[in-house]
């Protein structure tokens, strides 16, 4: 322990220190600090950063002080903080109109300014003359305010302060989809003012939620009023976007010196110790250098090179910047400061050393910490040819008051004057402790008496909602509700919380509210938003998902409780759970479900263990009103399901009021007599009867109390089973239908209707004609209006009832019903590298996302995209939330996608269904959107993973009729051959295929497999593993790259790195320009194929501008060639005459299957399992193989059979008799990448004969492409 006298005199030569270089800058008045002795603005970030210093050394002094004069020091130094922090607080609330716009637009023209007047505290430049909006600034004080409110300090003085604290949380909250100017305040580093979404700002504004969340503001003097509140699900989202960028700052940023202030002090904003370490690891391996870190690679800023008369850098400047970039001292103190923290000593002694190596003497012998050290201008060559070769100069800002206060800190820090817990009192270093396992409490409730008996005969003791007390259970919206109030202060114009957002996280805990406890359901369990939550099997596994999204993200004291209600949707017949339903609930009652511990019991169980909050704000005085909870509460309390005014649905039996499967032609329909069109009206929503689904029975439930509701059915609903409906016919088919009858008349017609699908016509109809506000007149009191939306509304939860999946999209498509989180979801595919694109190709119908949208506009850019298809724009929804599910479960199916096309996927899973079903396109599209969201979704997985899936023929019941069902059945691949037949014979029971021979179904999986891969990748968009690096590296070594007419110039490659996201960008761009998706996969193999010319250095300089698809157009050529030049060499086989011979199903098998092949030469080329690194192999040409049988077999070279189409001696016809694209044969694209006769092999010789490198391949070379 050091004495007295050494620690004071120590104390006292920091205090000096302190007060010379930051704080004798601090201005009288405002309290502001300027960023320099010569940049009199004050920046926020660089003033929470400068006076954290004079924090630590008020901490030390208030620790270590005796005397009265150093207790005096340790007031004087706590008031400076205060007073700047007060500073930045009074100039940010000069600004409340801008935080409450942005919460709602999150426009750059709408947010608080980063630099404010040092003299008046007011802005200093214009909103669009700088870029302001920097989320990480803001997150950094909040961050800051938090934790200097825990040490004891009173910065906020009264509610109106602490009302606006509390909107700055909603001000950075949604910082995981919101691109911005970065802690550089340059964004995009070619500094032409374009924002990107940058991890360093996520992490603050996620520490800075977590710091402030239950705090509270007035310290040990306040009291519920003064608390903040943050969602522990915009934390998890900020999480989940931070975790899956690093290393990676930005698009064009791949590494950046400044996440070490998120992995480490002052956030600690990242939990996972392994990502930590690997950003750590990037930074010190990339940028580290003799005087500090880069700020990124090609940083151009204080280089000798760099134009200080310009603002923004040419494109190709920066690669001058290459190796020269400028070295921060700052980044060393960041370390320093992680070294004492971890207690690493070495690390923060070799640190604390090297900072001391380069400190900067002033005019009074005082050293300080430079901005930055650069290379003089007479030494960038020398540096280019030996990097850190040279001797740097300090320039910048001297001193640099950031980078001053953090080594202040970081030597108080080493010295023992503050301990690591006095500076983070909130113990955010410990995030990275591990935490106990977790146990999720879940609580089943039954919707009435009926289910809790039904339940009790199965084993299973649950209580009802009215049984429940003291807790009320209640939907997730109203939680949305209650949330609204939160930061509400009409003095400032304030209009609290905005965001509809409450998730998993939110609904997991109980809250107290005015003495009441309340409970929610989860909101993917609102039946009232999407129709996703009627689908009991889609249900059931979002149920197992979001169990083990809980076990990762919950980080609140007590354990999470998830409330669920059993409704009449849920149960089948017998009063039995549905297939699915039932598995999970009864894996919840063995303790496991989905490698989750959970724990079944009754809410009032679970009340000591569970999360108890307390929503105080709600008990504030200052909104002036004294409802009681139910009072508050009952305008949200209403059903969602709406009273019934269509007729009842009946059972239909066969032959008795049954529709003819045969529907009538539009000419039929027409001429019909009204009597006619009312039984029988077939035109408007056709129905497809070889996939119909049976369904389970369900109970009509009681009548809706008073009570909230949580069953959705209508009243009238009894068990009857409905045949599935497929699409619908365009507008002009539902107004011929009904020609010559009033809208009066179509509505009899609709009072008599008990068909589904007749109400459904009809209300189409009237949607078409009449419009959705129109009143109808169905009600019998006069106070009440009955519209068309009235009623499309009641047939939208009738249908889901019924399983009638296609008119449940297309009713909700008209009723503009929309995901709640769709913007997470398209969010958590934009932040993954991943572009989306909506609506079906070319531009400008296909609308291209590359950022994240807020809600109203995300939804806007899809309708547009859709047009007047309103089936295809909830489908579009529905497969966005789908994408962003596998994304964030199971990433290795994008791992070569860049660009998520949703139109082209529907095109593919439209194309695949007609294969596998063997129908037309329109027939597949209907039976697409026949499919239930749970079957959409594993269809969606199966083409995503690369799958063979089947159709199956799933028995369901449903009151004595047996039906058949579409059910998606994944095969693997090995076991096709074997099980094609067992598939065709299941398949045709319920298709009415004809049963094949076993070898004519082996013969036709092979036919044209590699070609059905190829359209599939090229529509998905796939490329092999690390392809945008490769092509980087080809543009290295010629002038350019040509592809259908968009160039790839060389300069390229000095603008951008090899890793950046903006040249994949560039890259795609180009590739997206090809029509023709298996013509697309070609061009990617040739680019694979000039990558490896690349690798082998086989040519020093590729030369010229290389036009891509013309070595595809070579290659098919020679392909040609070799198919013309094996064919004469083909023999008879047993005297068969070879033109009868090749007429054979034995010999067209052969043809694509019995090939020379080797082990080397199969191949997993195909988009879903793209494998590299490949190697071309060049060998003399060999006999041909021969397989002796006792008879002499066919002897095949070559694959395909290209010689009875465009291998012919005659002039192609176009198109290509045998249904190639772009000129080239079919056979061709059905060939196998590797292999001797594979098409990269043709492609290498294509590549050596454009590029004139004949010495590697002699005339009779058989170049074995490999794929290992």
């Amino acid at each position: 322990m050091r004495s007295r006298s050494n620690s004071g005199v120590r104390l006292d030569f920091y205090h000096r220190l302190v007060t010379k270089t930051i704080i004798s800058h601090q201005h009288p008045v405002t309290g502001l600090l300027p960023a320099s002795t010569v940049l009199k603005d004050a920046w926020v970030r660089d003033n929470v950063y400068s006076v954290i210093s004079v924090w630590g050394l008020a901490l030390a002094y208030r620790k270590q002080a005796d005397l009265d004069e150093d207790r005096a020091k340790a007031y004087e130094l706590e008031q400076h903080v205060v007073k700047l922090m007060r500073g930045l607080l009074m100039s940010m609330m000069k600004q409340v109109e801008k935080v409450e716009a942005f919460k709602k637009t999150q426009s750059r023209k709408d947010c608080l300014h980063a630099k404010y007047n040092i003299k008046t505290g007011d802005p200093c430049v214009g909103d669009h003359e700088w870029g302001h909006l920097q989320i990480d600034a803001t997150s950094l004080y909040l961050l800051m305010l938090a934790q200097m409110t825990a040490s004891g300090l009173q910065i906020i003085f009264t509610l109106d302060e602490v009302a606006f604290v509390q909107n700055l949380v909603f001000y950075i909250e949604h910082a995981y989809r919101i691109p911005d100017y970065g802690i550089w305040e340059r964004s995009d580093k070619t500094n032409h003012g374009f924002p990107e979404l940058n991890a360093s700002s996520i992490g603050m504004a996620k520490a800075a939620m977590e710091a402030l969340n239950q705090l509270d503001l007035f310290g040990a003097r306040g009291g519920p009023a003064s608390v903040i509140c943050v969602k522990a699900d915009m934390i998890a989202k900020c999480q989940a976007v931070l975790y899956s960028m690093l290393p990676r700052e930005s698009n064009s940023k791949e590494i950046d010196a400044g996440l070490l202030g998120i992995i480490g002090f002052p956030a600690f904003a990242v939990d996972d110790e392994g990502i930590a370490n690997m950003t750590r690891r990037h930074i010190i391996d990339k940028l580290q250098g003799r005087y500090g870190c880069c700020r990124f690679l090609r940083d151009g800023y204080k280089t000798a090179l760099e134009d200080p008369n310009r603002l923004y850098y040419e494109p190709a400047e920066l690669k001058v910047f290459e190796k020269i970039e400028c070295e921060w001292p700052l980044f060393w103190t960041y370390l320093l400061i992680e070294g004492v923290f971890k207690g690493n000593k070495e690390q923060a002694d070799e640190y604390a050393e090297g900072i001391r190596d380069i400190l900067v003497p002033m005019s009074d012998s005082t050293k300080v910490v430079p901005e930055l050290y650069y290379v003089p201008k007479d030494k960038v060559g020398l540096e280019y040819k030996n990097p850190h070769s040279q001797d740097r100069l300090p320039g910048g800002k001297i001193p640099h008051i950031w980078g001053q206060s953090l080594y202040i800190l970081g030597l108080l820090l080493q010295e023992g004057f503050v301990a690591p817990g006095e500076v983070d009192p909130l113990n955010r270093r410990m995030s990275m402790e591990p935490k106990p396992d977790l146990v999720v409490q879940v609580s089943l409730v039954a919707e009435d008496k009926l289910i809790q008996e039904s339940l009790k005969k199965h084993g299973f003791d649950v209580q009802t909602i009215e049984e429940v007390s003291p807790v009320r259970i209640y939907p997730a919206r109203v939680l949305t509700h209650l949330y609204k109030r939160l930061g509400k202060n009409k003095k400032l114009g304030l209009s609290g919380n905005v965001s509809k957002e409450n998730g998993l996280l939110s609904t997991s805990k109980l809250y107290n509210v005015r003495g009441e406890i309340l409970a929610f359901v989860p909101q993917f369990m609102d039946q009232h938003h999407f129709y996703l939550a009627l689908d009991n099997d889609l249900l059931s596994d979002i149920s197992k998902t979001d169990v083990a999204y809980l076990c990762y993200n919950w980080r609140e004291i007590g354990r999470p409780i998830v409330t669920f209600i059993i409704t009449h949707t849920m149960m089948g017949e017998q009063g039995m759970l549905g297939g699915a339903m039932w598995s999970v609930i009864r894996k919840i009652k063995t303790g496991y479900l989905n490698g989750v511990q959970v724990k079944m019991g009754h809410l009032h169980e679970f009340l000591s263990t569970s999360c108890i909050k307390h929503l105080s704000f709600l008990e504030s005085a200052q909104q002036g009103e004294h409802m009681t909870i139910d009072q508050y509460l009952e305008p949200h309390l209403s059903t969602t399901c709406p009273r019934p005014f269509l007729p009842p649905v009946v059972e239909m039996k066969e032959g008795i009021g049954k529709a003819n499967l045969t529907p009538l032609s539009s000419e039929e329909q027409i001429a019909g007599t009204p009597k006619s069109r009312r039984m029988s009206v077939a035109g408007i929503v056709q129905r497809t009867r070889s996939i119909d689904l049976g369904h389970e029975a369900v109970r009509s439930p009681n009548k809706l109390s008073s009570k909230p509701s949580f069953h959705l059915l209508p009243e009238d609903l009894a068990a009857s089973p409905m045949k599935r409906t497929a699409s619908w016919t365009q507008d002009k088919m539902v107004v011929d239908m009904y020609k010559g009858l009033n809208s009066g008349e179509v509505l009899s017609q609709l009072s008599e209707s008990m068909s589904l699908s007749d109400q459904a016509d009809i209300l189409h109809y009237l949607y078409v004609v009449e419009g959705l506000k129109w009143d109808t007149k169905l009600s019998k009191r006069q106070d009440q209006v009955v519209t068309v939306q009235t009623l499309m509304e009641e047939l939208y939860y009738k249908s889901a009832h019924f399983k009638a999946w296609s008119v449940v999209r297309h009713t909700a498509g008209i009723l503009e019903k929309r995901v709640e989180n769709l913007a997470q979801a398209v969010t958590a595919l934009l932040v993954r590298q991943k572009q989306v694109s909506v609506g079906i190709p070319p531009e400008p119908r296909e609308k291209i996302i590359t950022a994240p949208l807020p809600p109203k506009k995300l939804h806007k850019v899809i309708a547009e995209a859709c047009g007047e298809d309103k089936s295809s724009l909830v489908l579009t929804q529905e497969l966005l939330m789908y994408l962003s599910m596998f994304i964030k479960t199971e990433p290795k199916l994008f791992y070569e996608m860049l660009r998520i096309r949703v139109g082209l996927i529907m095109q593919v899973m439209t194309s695949e269904l007609a294969r596998t079903l063997g129908c037309q396109g329109d027939k597949a599209y209907e039976h697409l959107m026949s499919l239930s969201p749970y079957e959409m979704k594993d269809l969606l997985h199966h083409i995503l993973s690369g799958k063979e899936f089947g159709v199956s023929a799933a028995s369901a019941k449903s009151v004595g009729i047996m039906e058949r069902q579409l059910s998606i059945v994944s095969t693997q691949k090995d076991e096709l051959m074997g099980l094609t037949q067992l598939k065709r014979q299941l398949t045709s029971k319920a298709l009415s295929l004809k049963d094949v021979e076993l070898e004519d179904d082996v013969f036709q999986e092979k036919v044209g497999q590699w070609l059905r891969r190829r359209r599939l990748d090229g529509a998905l968009n796939r490329a092999p593993a690390e392809f945008y690096q490769k092509v980087w590296k080809i543009l290295e070594k010629c002038h350019g790259l040509s592809i259908e007419g968009y160039s790839l110039p060389h300069h390229m490659t000095r603008e951008m790195t090899e890793n950046e996201f903006k040249f994949a960008l560039q890259v795609e761009s180009a590739l997206n320009r090809i029509p023709q998706p298996e013509f697309r996969q070609l061009v990617v193999e040739a680019l694979m194929v000039l990558s490896l010319i690349v690798e082998n250095d086989w040519l020093s300089n590729l030369g010229a501008i290389i036009q891509v698809e013309g070595l595809v157009i070579e290659a098919n050529e020679i392909f040609l060639k070799d198919q013309r030049r094996k064919k004469s060499r083909t023999k008879s086989v047993d005297g068969i005459p070879k033109t009868d011979l090749e007429t054979t199903p034995l010999a067209q098998g052969l043809r694509d299957s019995q090939i020379p092949k080797t082990e080397e030469g199969t191949s997993d080329f195909d988009g879903a399992r793209s494998t590299v690194p490949m190697s071309l192999k060049v060998r003399r040409s060999r006999r041909s193989r021969r397989s002796s049988t006792g008879s002499e077999m066919l002897e095949m070279d070559v694959k395909g059979d290209a010689t009875l189409c465009c291998a012919l001696d005659r002039p192609r016809p176009v198109p290509l008799a045998c249904g190639g694209v772009s000129g080239i044969c079919c056979h061709f694209y059905d060939s196998a990448p590797s292999g001797v006769y594979g098409t990269m092999a043709y492609l290498a010789k294509a590549a050596a004969k454009k590029l004139s490198f004949h010495h590697q391949f002699d005339e009779n070379a058989e170049v074995d492409c490999r794929v290992s």
